[in-house]
C-alpha cells in the first residue's frame, strides 16, 4: 500500500515541474514542494574535466575554487560571511563530466541565494593574485590526496584504465599544470565554458518558477558564446599495475571493468547487479569478505555511468598476507555470479533498496535540484520518477545474468594495487572469469 501511495505522489509531484528555454541558451528548471520550509538552488555546467585541453588538464577544478576569492560585488570574506549567514549549505563541485554551485536555504532567502550564485558564476574577479594562492591551495590538496591510499587508488585507476584520453587525468590537475593558469588564462577559459549555452539553473522547494526565471533573466554573461561539450568515448585498457608502498600497513585493492553508460536502458539493471555484488552490506562481498573470512574491515562495489561509457570497481583493503586470499574469494565470487546469476530474493531485496533510495530522496530539496540537473545533462529531459519505478520493477535475473556475462570478461578487467606487494605475489593469472 506504502509502495501505490508513493506512486501517486510522484504523479502529483511531476505536474510541479516546469522547464524553461531561455533565447541566450539558457535552461531553467524548477520542482515546486509548497510543502517545503526550505529551497535549493543549482547553477551547473555542462563542462568538466574531461573537456578541458590537455595543457590545461585542471583548469575546470580551478575555477570552482577561484570564484569565492572575489566577484565584482564581493570580497572572499564577504562571501564567505553571506554563505554563513545563508546558512553554510554551499556545495561546490567539479565531476569528469560536469560543474556546479549548489545552495540550500530557507525560503525567504531565496533571491539571496541566487544573487549569491550569480555572482559566483557569472563575476568572479580571478585577480593574478588570487590565481597564485589558489594555486597553491590546490598543491595541496593534490599532496593531500597523495597521502590518502584511497585517493591515490582512485587517480591510479584512471590514469591507466583511461591511458590517453581525459578521463585518465586528475580533475585538480597536477603541479605543472596549475603554474599555467594565470588571471587571462583562467578568466578566458571560464568566459568561454561558462555561457548561458552551457548552463542549467535548477532549483527545488518552496518557490515560484516564473520567478526563478525572472532572476535568470536579469543574469549578466561575460559571453554569450563559447565552446560546447564535444567529447570522444573512451577507449577502456585493462591494465594490472601494482606499485609498492611498503609504509602502507595495508594492501589497496581495485577492480575495475566496463560497463553501460548513463543513457542505455540497462542501467537499471547494471545498478540492482551492482548492489547484489557489493553494494551494500547484505551484499555477496560484504558477506563473504568481511562477515565470513574477517579479511577487509570495507569492501565495496560502486557503479559510475558517463554519458557514453560506465564502469564498476570493486575495492577494499587488507593486510599484505591477506591480499592474494581476499582477491582469490571477490573473483570466486564473480565467477559464481556468471555461472549461477543471483536469486530472487537478491533481486527483490536490491530493488527495495533502490525504490526505497529514490522515494526517500524526494523528501530532500537539495537532492531533488541536483537530479533535475543530471537528468537535463544527461538525457535532455526528465524522467519521471513513476517511470524509474517502473524500470527498476521490470528487472529481471535473465536481465543480471546478461550484465555478468557481457561485462565480467578476464581480458577487460583491470587491477590497480599499491602497499606492501612482497607476500601478496598478485598477476593477472588471479583474474580469471570462466566462461559458462
Amino acid at each position: 500500500m506504502l509502495f501505490r501511495n508513493s506512486l501517486s505522489v510522484a504523479l502529483f509531484m511531476k505536474e510541479k515541474i516546469q522547464r524553461s528555454l531561455l533565447p541566450d541558451g539558457l535552461v531553467v528548471i524548477s520542482d515546486q514542494m509548497p510543502e517545503a520550509q526550505s529551497a535549493t538552488l543549482g547553477f551547473f555546467c555542462r563542462l568538466g574535466a574531461r573537456n578541458e585541453p590537455k595543457h590545461l588538464n585542471g583548469i575546470t577544478h580551478f575555477i570552482e575554487h577561484c570564484v569565492f576569492k572575489g566577484t565584482d560585488r564581493y570580497t572572499a570574506r564577504e562571501l564567505a560571511a553571506l554563505q554563513d549567514r545563508l546558512g553554510g549549505n554551499l556545495d561546490a563541485f567539479t565531476s569528469y563530466e560536469e560543474t556546479g554551485f549548489i545552495l540550500k536555504v530557507t525560503k525567504d532567502r531565496f533571491n539571496d541565494a541566487f544573487d549569491l550564485l550569480a555572482q559566483l558564476i557569472t563575476k568572479p574577479q580571478f585577480s593574478n593574485t588570487d590565481c597564485l594562492t589558489e594555486r597553491n591551495v590546490i598543491t595541496e590538496e593534490i599532496k593531500m590526496n597523495e597521502d590518502s591510499p584511497e585517493e591515490l587508488l582512485d587517480e591510479l585507476f584512471h590514469k591507466h584504465f583511461f591511458p590517453d584520453h581525459p578521463l585518465g587525468l586528475p580533475i585538480t590537475g597536477t603541479p605543472e599544470s596549475l603554474t599555467r593558469f594565470d588571471s587571462k588564462t583562467v578568466a578566458d577559459y571560464h568566459k568561454k565554458a561558462f555561457h548561458p549555452g552551457n548552463l542549467i539553473i535548477a532549483a527545488a522547494g518552496n518557490l515560484e518558477h516564473h520567478k526563478l526565471v525572472e532572476l535568470a533573466e536579469t543574469l549578466d554573461f561575460p559571453s554569450n558564446n563559447g565552446f560546447s561539450p564535444a567529447d570522444e568515448p573512451p577507449q577502456p585498457a585493462a591494465p594490472v599495475y601494482l606499485e609498492s608502498r611498503p609504509e602502507l600497513e595495508q594492501t589497496h585493492l581495485m577492480l575495475a571493468m566496463p560497463l553501460v553508460s548513463a543513457r542505455d536502458e540497462r542501467r537499471y539493471a547494471a545498478e540492482i547487479f551492482t548492489g547484489i555484488t557489493g553494494g551494500c552490506v547484505s551484499s555477496r562481498l560484504w558477506q563473504k569478505v568481511r562477515e565470513e573470512h574477517g579479511l577487509a574491515y570495507n569492501i565495496g562495489a560502486s557503479a559510475s555511468f558517463y554519458s557514453d561509457f560506465g564502469f564498476l570497481t570493486i575495492s577494499a583493503a587488507t593486510s599484505p598476507e591477506s591480499a592474494r586470499d581476499l582477491l582469490k574469494i571477490v573473483v570466486e565470487e564473480l565467477n559464481l555470479l556468471v555461472r549461477e546469476g543471483v536469486t530472487s530474493d537478491e533481486l527483490e531485496l536490491m530493488k527495495d533498496q533502490l525504490r526505497a533510495s529514490i522515494l526517500l530522496g524526494l523528501e530532500d530539496t537539495a537532492n531533488r535540484a541536483a537530479t533535475l540537473a543530471q537528468f537535463e545533462l544527461v538525457h535532455g529531459h526528465q524522467i519521471p520518477v513513476e517511470e524509474s519505478l517502473e524500470r527498476i520493477a521490470a528487472v529481471s535475473l535473465d536481465d543480471i545474468m546478461q550484465i555478468a556475462r557481457e561485462f565480467l570478461i578476464t581480458d577487460k578487467i583491470a587491477l590497480i594495487a599499491i602497499g606492501d606487494l612482497k607476500e601478496a605475489n598478485l598477476s593477472r593469472n588471479d583474474l580469471e572469469i570462466r566462461k559458462y
